[in-house]
C-alpha cells in the first residue's frame, strides 16, 4: 500500500486506467488533469476557502459530495479549510449579492499569494438574467465582475467531478504563479 501510494505520488506515468476509460467526460477530465499535473505543491495540496456569494444551494450540495467516499477529493489533496489565511484558492459560488460584495473582497484580500479564485455553478460564472438588477454587485452579480477569476466551472449545479476538475485546474494556475513569483525574484 505505501509503495502503491508512492508510486501514485512521485512517478508521472502512473495513471488510473478506470478513470481515463469512464463513461462519464467529467471522470475523464478528472484523470488527465492528474495524469498531467505538476510536482509542485500547489498543484498537489489544494487548500480552498468556499464563499457561498448568494447561491441557493444547489452548487454547495455538489461540493458536499465531492468531500463524499464515492469522489473522496482529499485523496487528490483537494482540501477544505475555515481561514482564507490558510487558502490557496477561493471557490465563489451563486451570483454575487451586494451584502456579500465586501466579504468576498475581504476574503479574497486575507489569502496569501499565490491565489486563485474559481466561479461555480452558472450563478457564479454567468450572473442573473438581465441587467442591472439592484440586488447584485456589479448589477450582474458575476464573480468575475467583482474579482480575477482564473477558472470557471458552469453548470446548474456542476457535478462533484466537475467541481474536482475546476480546483485541479486551479491547482495548475497555482503552480504557474509559483513558478512566475520565483522567477521574477531571480
Amino acid at each position: 500500500m505505501l509503495l502503491e501510494n508512492l508510486r501514485y505520488i512521485f512517478d508521472r506515468r502512473y495513471t488510473d486506467k478506470v478513470s481515463a476509460k469512464s463513461d462519464d467526460p467529467a471522470i475523464r477530465e478528472v484523470a488527465q488533469l492528474l495524469k498531467g499535473r505538476s510536482h509542485s505543491p500547489f498543484a498537489r495540496s489544494i487548500h480552498v476557502r468556499m464563499v457561498d456569494a448568494g447561491s441557493p444551494n444547489d452548487v454547495e450540495l455538489e461540493e458536499g459530495l465531492m468531500m463524499s467516499p464515492r469522489v473522496d477529493a482529499e485523496r487528490f489533496g483537494v482540501h477544505f479549510v475555515a481561514s482564507p489565511r490558510h487558502a490557496d484558492v477561493l471557490l465563489v459560488t451563486g451570483p454575487v449579492a451586494k451584502n456579500m460584495h465586501i466579504a468576498l473582497i475581504k476574503t479574497y484580500e486575507a489569502m496569501a499569494e499565490p491565489r486563485a479564485v474559481v466561479a461555480a455553478g452558472d450563478g457564479a460564472c454567468f450572473g442573473w438574467e438581465g441587467k442591472d438588477n439592484y440586488a447584485l454587485a456589479a448589477g450582474t452579480g458575476k464573480v468575475e465582475d467583482v474579482l480575477h477569476v482564473d477558472v470557471k466551472v458552469p453548470g446548474n449545479p456542476p457535478t462533484p467531478y466537475q467541481l474536482l476538475a475546476g480546483i485541479l485546474k486551479a491547482g495548475s494556475v497555482l503552480a504557474k504563479k509559483s513558478e512566475e513569483h520565483h522567477h521574477h525574484k531571480k
